[in-house]
């Protein structure tokens, strides 16, 4: 597995999932349940993960979906 994306934003990790399992990449959130136990201080954040195969193509995905709603 690959980090894609580094956030403590909710919004910003449901919208890379979806993005991705719409282009059938799977993912998974590491530091979630970690994240939650230490508040809203922002310490730690959550990690969406590719497979390893997967991680170039899902980066070039997050980006052009990342370019298209900034355009």
């Amino acid at each position: 597995m690959k980090e894609v994306l580094r956030t403590n934003n909710l919004i910003e990790i449901s919208w890379a999932q979806s993005v991705l399992a719409d282009m059938g990449i799977e993912t998974v959130v590491l530091d979630n349940h970690t994240a939650m136990m230490e508040g809203s201080i922002g310490a730690i954040q959550q990690r969406v993960m590719v497979h390893i195969d997967d991680y170039n193509r899902a980066g070039r995905i997050l980006k052009q979906a990342a370019a298209e709603i900034e355009g």
